[in-house]
């Protein structure tokens, strides 16, 4: 990590340490969101099968043609939101493990963390 950005320095960080609580079974799997300059992504995984069950970001075509020019914003956020909730419900999955990668609790992972609540997922 030496040379490193201060700022991805202490993201990584914190993101060791979160991973090392957080883990994901086949019966509530782990909802991880990763927020890049440009985009945001989400997606569902069973650490225990080691499988991912389900992902969206902004550059899916469902949210695609929504969002116009600004991909990284927070109403985009919501939009990724409540669709991993649905993918998840069509799977029959109820609950999972919220897990933020490292990034501070608002703005955009905050709102695809609420808006997966609002639309029936329990984090």
């Amino acid at each position: 990590m030496a040379g490193m950005n201060p700022r991805e320095r202490s993201r990584l960080l914190r993101r060791k340490r979160i991973r090392r609580k957080v883990r994901g079974t086949d019966s509530r799997p782990r909802l991880c969101i990763y927020r890049s300059n440009k985009h945001l992504y989400a997606q569902v995984i069973s650490d225990e099968s080691g499988r991912s069950l389900a992902s969206v970001s902004t550059l899916s075509a469902d949210i695609k043609g929504g969002v116009q020019h600004k991909a990284a914003t927070v109403s985009a956020a919501k939009e990724v939101g409540q669709l991993i909730a649905k993918k998840c419900q069509e799977q029959g999955i109820q609950t999972v493990v919220f897990d933020r990668n490292g990034f501070l609790f608002h703005g955009q992972i905050r709102a695809a963390a609420d808006a997966a609540r609002e639309a029936g997922l329990q984090l």
